[in-house]
């Protein structure tokens, strides 16, 4: 490639290394070096005049000078009368800083962005951005390149029973790129979502459980002209009354006597074919008489509804950010931050979003709302938590999926539960980006319920970690950069790079 240059920062030079030689030319030589005050010096041994320059540069645990060294190698290249220069970041820093989380916070990736425009960057590509609405920030274009097609050929190749495996995202946030991945596969997905609203004394498994043992009969009203169930149980109080807004499940009789589902309510068992109902003028029908007729329908019907919850739903309790059974003494500590009075169970447990609606921080937005990164908040220490499992993995292998790994309790968290409570044989964390901080490998690595750690060579993971973390997977990024760097300096389309290429 005549006219072009390759930069290479002091995060990733292995990685600049593999790019240039898949293209077959070698990195650009600069001194990268800074004063004993910690100021970065940045100079350029070759000359840049109306060349194609490239500088790749990635996070590193010391990520303000990297961004600082990125910005004086731009501007250096910019002034040497380069024609255009491009800035490769395979993990864009402070990514996870796109939005305001609180009142006086700061959008610190437009922050960044508006500085690499003001030191002169005419593109620039990247991967996975963490929020996909980041391009926006940028006045120049920007290519977000995607993982996936590398993940996905990695899957194929190395997981044996992939065909029968699931795709699960560990929160809510997560399940756009999971679904992306399970459509490109043909798999199914799942879900994981942990409730960080948790009452002392109950769980929402055993609530929801008691909840399903209780049997439920029809019972005809002779005012209203409906059929509604009601508890077994006795009820404390005085009997409520049958309105047009009550969410039990019942069947509503129409001009012509036929039965059809209630607006609000869920589908009755008799929704399917059914006979004509009683009319008003048959009100001293006996209770008993009803419930029959309605049994005899239901043996004819092809499918019966109900109203238990879905098997595919699984609840666990989440202690210290491990998954332990439902009749475990939770420690003193674990109380909720608010006291609930004991007489109502069901808002105690907080089993269920529509008890207590979520605050948001910025005016009820739900944009300013708990993301993948601010999951580890969620998990504190002495704290129980409801985590539920949505979707079937019992005895599959489940792949679950996010951006980056960063903090360990989340991931932790989620293989524990479709492990424990949803008994799938293996689990993979897949990531584009390993960041790995603290000790994050080491706890994962020590996890019995974690399998596989997949991730990417976007992010520099010390070689003494690697050899240290047998369960680790590095897939390399530099084919990827390799080729869209090569079509960026001849102006052919990025299309392709976005593309699954199956294996014959």
């Amino acid at each position: 490639m005549r006219g072009t240059l390759i930069f290479s920062g002091t995060s990733c030079p292995s990685l600049t290394k593999q790019i240039c030689e898949n293209l077959g030319m070698a990195p650009a030589e600069a001194e990268l070096t800074q004063f004993s005050n910690g100021e970065t010096s940045v100079r350029i041994l070759t000359s840049v005049r109306e060349k194609d320059v490239f500088v790749v540069q990635s996070g590193s645990p010391k990520i303000n000078d990297t961004i600082m060294e990125l910005l004086i190698m731009i501007s250096a290249c910019k002034g040497g009368s380069a024609s255009k220069v491009t800035a490769v970041l395979p993990y864009f820093p402070y990514s996870r800083q796109s939005k305001k989380k609180s009142h006086r916070g700061a959008i610190t990736a437009r922050m960044l962005a508006n500085l690499l425009g003001v030191a002169g960057v005419k593109h620039i590509v990247t991967v996975d951005l963490h929020a996909s609405q980041m391009q926006g920030f940028f006045k120049c274009p920007v290519d977000n390149l995607h993982a996936e097609p590398l993940i996905a050929r990695w899957i194929r190749h190395n997981v044996l029973d992939w065909k029968e495996a699931v795709v699960v995202s560990k929160n809510a946030g997560g399940t756009k790129r999971v679904t992306s991945l399970a459509d490109a596969l043909k798999l199914n997905f799942g879900m994981v979502t942990t409730d960080k609203r948790r009452g002392p004394n109950m769980t929402a498994s055993m609530i929801m459980n008691h909840l399903d043992g209780i049997e439920r009969q029809p019972v005809l009203d002779p005012i209203s002209n409906q059929v509604r169930t009601t508890s077994t149980e006795p009820e404390k109080g005085t009997p409520e009354t049958t309105n047009a807004q009550s969410q039990d499940s019942r069947v509503v009789a129409d001009d012509q006597g036929s039965p059809r589902p209630a607006a609000n309510g869920t589908r009755s068992r008799s929704a399917s074919n059914p006979k004509p109902l009683h009319t008003r003028s048959q009100t001293t029908l006996s209770q008993s008489s009803v419930i029959d007729e309605l049994d005899e329908e239901a043996e004819g019907d092809e499918l019966e509804f109900n109203d238990q919850r879905a098997a595919e739903v699984i609840h666990g309790r989440l202690v210290q950010g491990h998954i332990v059974p439902d009749d475990f003494v939770s420690p003193a500590e674990s109380v909720a931050d608010t006291e609930i009075p004991d007489e109502d169970p069901m808002v105690m447990s907080h089993a269920s979003s529509f008890f207590a609606p979520q605050s948001h921080a910025l005016g009820g937005s739900g944009d300013a709302e708990a993301s993948s990164d601010e999951e580890e908040e969620i998990l504190k220490p002495k704290v129980e938590h409801m985590i539920t499992l949505v979707g079937d993995v019992k005895g599959r292998s489940v792949f679950i999926v996010d951006d980056m790994i960063d903090k360990p309790g989340s991931w932790i968290a989620a293989a524990e539960t479709v492990r424990k409570r949803g008994k799938a044989e293996k689990v993979y964390c897949i990531a584009t980006h390993g960041v790995f901080g603290g000790d994050c490998l080491e706890q994962m690595q020590a996890c019995d319920c974690i399998d596989t750690i997949v991730v990417t060579n976007s992010y520099p993971i010390p070689e003494d970690k690697a050899r240290k973390a047998s369960k680790l997977v590095v897939l390399d990024l530099s084919f990827l950069l390799a080729e869209a760097i090569r079509r960026n300096h001849y102006g052919e389309s990025m299309s392709p790079l976005f593309q699954h290429v199956l294996d014959t």
